[in-house]
């Protein structure tokens, strides 16, 4: 059987990482990892030429510019990496008959509804960031109308900088601390985010439309540094705030839970709940020395 052929964008990010170290269990599948440097993927030719090279069957984008509060003064890269040059991924993907899979955020949402947004829900976003993303979305729908989407939120990884590889620097360095305790959404670790997207590639139809994806579990940030806390077994004071108390250039969603039953009833993916997998993770960044 000859094997499927999938072609991953950002591999030096968190989500990129991840699904190299899965890779090696795909066993019917050849993989093209490229970063950045190795494809700037906003340049038509260049990535067509890929595509005509490797002729991947499956192209998951996991590159993006996810710098929330930079964007805010770096529009026009922003809009580059996360607009343009997934309209130009997801035009060269449909001309070659390739299946294309993108990851969006939760931050095109405003965050002002009560209760978990379906992805059908008023997209409205309240950063730079947020619409640069949504605009992403929206030019690999008009140019690839088979495009799989899927919307995530609060990822995390033992690779790259994220909340919990800064709170775990920070309980170890610090006697206290304040989080913001009125934001709420569902971490994602990175790892589960790479496996659904595989089981996605295997399942036997495909689906296109937006989906939501996180782990199990409403929470705060200060509820998810609480459980770090737990973890490492930190005696750091961790002090609740409000949004006010912590201002940033960007604006955040009050409100970022995510209904994920569809993607749960589509592809048949099981969510993992958040504590498991963030307990899973803080071994892995304990073994790297991370």
């Amino acid at each position: 059987m000859q094997k499927k052929k999938i072609l991953v964008t950002g591999a030096n990010g968190q989500l990129g990482k991840e699904l190299r170290d899965l890779a090696p269990g795909f066993h019917d599948a050849e993989f093209l990892f490229l970063s950045r440097e190795d494809l700037p993927i906003h340049h038509f030719d260049l990535v067509r030429n890929v595509f005509d090279s490797f002729r991947p069957d499956y192209c998951i984008n996991a590159a993006a510019y996810t710098a929330v509060d930079k964007a805010e003064s770096e529009q026009e890269l922003a809009q580059l990496i996360n607009a343009e040059a997934v309209g130009v991924l997801a035009a060269v993907a449909a001309s070659h008959d390739c299946r294309f899979i993108h990851v969006s955020t939760d931050y095109v949402y405003d965050g002002s509804k009560e209760g978990a947004h379906k992805e059908t829900d008023q997209t409205a976003p309240v950063s730079v960031y947020g619409k640069t993303k949504l605009e992403g979305e929206q030019l690999g729908m008009q140019l690839d109308p088979q495009i799989i989407i899927i919307r995530t939120s609060w990822v995390y990884s033992n690779y790259g900088n994220n909340f919990v590889k800064t709170m775990m620097r920070l309980m170890q360095t610090r006697e206290e601390i304040s989080v913001v305790d009125d934001q709420w959404g569902s971490p994602t670790w990175a790892n589960d985010l790479a496996s659904c997207l595989l089981k996605i590639i295997q399942h036997k139809e495909c689906h296109p439309g937006i989906y939501n994806f996180s782990n199990e579990g409403d929470i705060t940030w200060y509820q998810f540094a609480l459980e770090i806390k737990d973890r490492i077994s930190s005696s750091c004071r961790i002090h609740p705030i409000p949004t006010s108390g912590y201002p940033t250039p960007a604006k955040r969603p009050a409100n970022s839970l995510m209904d994920k039953k569809k993607i749960v009833e589509t592809f048949g993916i099981q969510l993992s709940d958040w504590k498991q997998s963030l307990a899973e993770c803080i071994k892995r960044i304990g073994h790297s020395g991370s």
